[in-house]
């Protein structure tokens, strides 16, 4: 069975789907893949579903929705195997448990790559921290999880996954600057500051950016646009070393035309 988490919740077994069109057995599909292998307790998944509301036949009411998902898994070619759906949705001492093999879901991919990515960078194989980050960027169909409605437990989740993804984002343009792909990056980073107006790591990397690529003066324009930002919306000025960045491009500071050196 294959599992999508990033952008709208798909779930197929050789082309067969099991995601159900209801909404809350959709809810509890996508928290149990979510924490695949391990045990999703049936008042977390009560919390997810009903939030602080649980009705009197909240307990029923799950049972049933776990019944319709493993009819979904059993008409599958692994439901269908020797030991059905109960196998691959199992029933554990005060929960539940979605039983996948590895490499069937997106976020455990995504987060693998990541972690490979991050110790390239470090061991500065900024190449190969390039590839594994931008694979796994391009995991992403959209914002995780989008067609699902999402309570208190999903909401945390995704914002776990999304603040992953814009890390891993960075780190990937770092390596790239790194590079010397100055000029590469511009465009998706003029995307990224127009998107993200106060996101001081992005406007740091564009004006480093347009710096190397011979355009100084667009890197000051960046810094006042995000700190025209930051002062109306936030009454805040930018950081010390964003500050300290704008400082070396006006003063044509020699160290920024080094390949090694990062972003401040």
């Amino acid at each position: 069975m294959e599992i999508k988490l990033l952008g709208p919740l798909t779930a197929h077994d050789q082309g067969v789907s099991v995601v159900p069109s209801a909404a809350k057995p959709r809810q509890i599909l996508a928290l149990l893949a979510l924490q695949a292998e391990h045990v999703v307790t049936v008042p977390t998944l009560m919390a997810e579903i009903w939030g602080e509301r649980i009705p009197r036949s909240a307990s029923t009411t799950l049972q049933t929705y776990i019944l319709q998902l493993r009819r979904k898994i059993a008409a599958t070619p692994a439901g269908e195997a020797a030991h059905g759906a109960k196998d691959i949705l199992v029933t554990q001492f005060g929960g539940y448990l979605l039983r996948v093999q590895p490499g069937q879901i997106d976020v455990q991919e995504f987060e693998q790559l990541v972690v490979d990515g991050r110790l390239a960078y470090d061991a500065t194989d900024y190449r190969t921290a390039s590839r594994l980050l931008g694979k796994a960027l391009a995991l992403w169909q959209g914002p995780a999880l989008v067609d699902v409605r999402t309570g208190s437990m999903l909401e945390l989740e995704v914002l776990r996954l999304e603040e992953n993804r814009m890390a891993a984002l960075e780190r990937r343009i770092d390596a790239d600057l790194r590079l010397g792909r100055h000029a590469e990056v511009v465009p998706e980073l003029r995307v990224l500051t127009a998107r993200h107006p106060m996101h001081e790591r992005f406007c740091a990397q564009l004006m480093l950016a347009l710096h190397r690529s011979g355009g100084s003066w667009r890197a000051l324009e960046a810094y006042q646009r995000l700190r025209g930002a930051l002062v109306s919306e936030l009454g805040l000025e930018p950081s010390a070393s964003l500050r300290q960045l704008h400082h070396a491009v006006l003063s044509g500071d020699t160290a920024l035309d080094q390949q090694t050196a990062g972003v401040y």
